[in-house]
């Protein structure tokens, strides 16, 4: 009887073992992504180490922050407070939620640090251009010039008491395609880290935000994709942390006539795309909203002004990139790059 009680202790703890084993398994905190379209773009949340129905929670969560996001500051939602904002100028002010409010105004704040080179009321230019649609087209340099005069951060007026925002002139368009996926990404980020979330990758059309777990010492390894090729091959990689990564370059979006390529990057000088000696920029900061607005500050500048400006401002780096394969680094980029593809080389 004896031993009948020990063989039927030692199956109950076997089968406990079992069970706990398959528990452990089918429980595992694991790896959870979800794909959205929105802002114009694909974009893809990575969660690592919850639970799954937790996980999915966070991820629809994440969703729904975008798409308010996108309807209150997409110029391509009819019904957005940038359209609305759009709708009224010249006439009145109008005013809008905190968050979009707040947006615009670090808009011309960053439109003032580089002197105009990145510009939210670039609206009627990039309408014109459509580049990145079906619709997209090299305009006649008449249409172009008879915009350029409504280009202008200086005419966005700003009530901060009342979070009310004007354009002075009529037919100005604000559109803050070039700041909005960075805002978003930090919205995500801080709602992930609320959560617990300690490692995640936020994707939004190639602006990336890295969350790295406190308990792994270890960095994401972000590649850089080969500006003058449209391959997708990368040209090297940046190791990242709690850090956003984000590039413009030539290759994001454009359209070809007669051979030449027109990417994306409306020069609000001359209504054009930029046309200097690099091919992408590519931002590192733990604010991607730095990210977003100074890729496109900083590559219309051109090397030189550029790499000044991000010596000269805190917690930002950045990799240029000519379109003779050069590699120009900025004081703190210099541990974070490491350079794969032997074609290119980084000038010390």
């Amino acid at each position: 009887m004896k031993n009948k009680k020990v063989t039927y202790l030692i199956i109950l703890l076997t089968l406990g073992l079992i069970l706990f084993s398959f528990y452990r398994v089918t429980n595992k905190p694991s790896e959870y992504s979800k794909t959205y379209f929105a802002l114009g773009t694909v974009n893809e949340v990575k969660i690592y180490g919850v639970k799954k129905s937790k996980g999915e929670n966070i991820l629809d969560k994440c969703e729904l922050i975008l798409r308010d996001i996108e309807n209150k500051m997409s110029a391509k939602i009819s019904s957005s407070e940038v359209n609305k904002i759009n709708d009224a100028s010249g006439k009145s002010y109008v005013k809008v939620s905190d968050e979009t409010f707040w947006v615009i105004k670090e808009a011309v704040q960053y439109a003032k640090i580089s002197d105009g080179h990145f510009d939210p009321t670039i609206g009627p230019l990039s309408n014109l251009w459509d580049i990145g649609t079906n619709e997209a087209r090299v305009p006649a340099k008449t249409e172009i010039d008879n915009l350029l005069p409504l280009i202008s951060y200086k005419n966005v007026l700003l009530d901060d008491k009342n979070s009310s925002v004007k354009l002075s002139k009529t037919e100005m368009k604000l559109d803050l395609g070039g700041i909005a996926k960075g805002y978003a990404a930090d919205e995500i980020a801080k709602y992930l880290r609320s959560e617990g979330v300690e490692k995640a990758i936020v994707n939004l059309g190639g602006n990336i935000y890295v969350i790295g777990t406190k308990k792994d010492e270890s960095k994401f390894n972000i590649g850089l994709q080969d500006p003058n090729k449209e391959d997708g091959n990368s040209i090297g990689s940046v190791k990242a942390k709690d850090t956003s990564v984000v590039t413009s370059g030539i290759y994001e979006r454009f359209i070809k006539k007669d051979g030449k390529l027109y990417h994306h990057i409306l020069s609000p000088f001359d209504g054009y795309p930029y046309d200097n000696e690099l091919s992408g920029v590519t931002i590192i900061s733990n604010k991607s909203i730095n990210c977003d607005a100074l890729s496109t500050s900083v590559f219309g500048l051109g090397l030189e002004r550029g790499l000044k400006l991000i010596n000269n401002l805190d917690d930002v780096d950045a990799i240029f990139i000519t379109k003779d394969k050069k590699i120009y680094l900025s004081n703190g980029a210099k541990n974070k790059f490491n350079l794969t593809n032997k074609d290119y080389t980084i000038v010390k």
